[in-house]
């Protein structure tokens, strides 16, 4: 196996609200997407104190798909659509948002710990525009290899695929690993994907070019495309997060929750969320209350 060149990317840490830190591994300065992965967020892991709790206000999103993947803890989905989903751990809640879609997402019960990791999917030129949707699934592909807990999230791996629906080709892999790589973890990439490895817990170590590389918890590792193969050791207690696409190949633009192919798309979806236009409807049982837009940075 050839050694890799792997490029090392520090994650962004802040705090949402309650005391909810979170990482970003995308987009940063250094790479604004993973295949059409073009967001995540490493949520916790986190104990929320008495009376405290996640709680995310209707918001908006257009051109993507919202990927949950829940290791710790419950959050509760609404959505526009009617959609009335608790995501539990070990579950992947996938929303379409197409040409619009409103959501809240809030805790079960407050004082809970949570840990979870939430993705963006751009969405290519024929489905950016299409209708919204929303998917629940509570049953995944799982195996063992090398005494590692492996969960197909997206895509094919092997002789497995994942029911999640995507629009172009990519892959998500969650490897646990609760005592440790006795012997190193060799997992087949396909060439033609830009990868990403995100360590959620614990620490894993990459087989590179420059030798053996650490990352823990905040660091992405990335690996352009050609990397046929990586090989990996992953400290007792590891978890890590596998991501992989074909290069995005479109003009892309991001603003606070929305995604288009131009800022002109970008300020027409905000001015139509401000004006409450039909393409976003009402979460029922949102109270009316809904998260404001900031400033756009462009003129309109």
């Amino acid at each position: 196996m050839d050694p890799l060149a792997i490029a090392r990317i520090a994650a962004r840490e802040s705090t949402l609200g309650e005391g909810l830190r979170i990482r970003r591994a995308l987009p940063t300065r250094e790479r604004r997407m993973v295949g059409a992965w073009c967001f995540l967020d490493h949520i916790g892991p986190i104990a929320f104190g008495p009376g405290q709790g996640l709680h995310v206000g209707a918001h908006p999103h257009t051109c993507l798909q919202t990927f949950t993947w829940m290791i710790e803890g419950e959050i509760w989905h609404r959505d526009s659509l009617g959609s009335d989903q608790v995501i539990r751990p070990g579950q992947v809640n996938l929303m379409t948002a197409g040409r619009g879609i409103v959501h809240t997402e809030d805790a079960v019960r407050p004082g809970q710990r949570m840990h979870a990791a939430q993705l963006w999917i751009a969405l290519p030129p024929d489905a950016a525009d299409g209708a919204p949707a929303f998917e629940h699934h509570a049953e995944l592909p799982r195996w063992t290899q090398e005494g590692c807990d492996c969960t197909l999230l997206v895509g094919h791996w092997g002789e497995h695929t994942a029911p999640t629906r995507v629009h172009t080709p990519l892959v998500g892999l969650d490897i646990a690993c609760a005592q440790g790589t006795a012997q190193p973890l060799d997992l087949p990439l396909r060439a033609d994907f830009e990868h990403g490895l995100l360590p959620l817990e614990g620490e894993v170590t990459i087989d590179s070019a420059e030798g053996p590389q650490r990352f823990a918890a905040g660091e992405l590792a990335y690996l352009a495309p050609g990397a046929g193969h990586v090989r990996l050791r992953l400290s007792p207690g590891s978890r890590v997060l596998l991501i992989g696409g074909e290069p995005w190949p479109h003009p892309m633009v991001m603003w606070w929750n929305f995604v288009g192919p131009s800022q002109a798309h970008i300020v027409q979806a905000q001015a139509d969320w401000e004006s409450g236009a039909p393409r976003f409807g009402r979460v029922p049982g949102d109270g009316g209350h809904r998260l404001q837009a900031p400033p756009l940075p462009w003129k309109a």
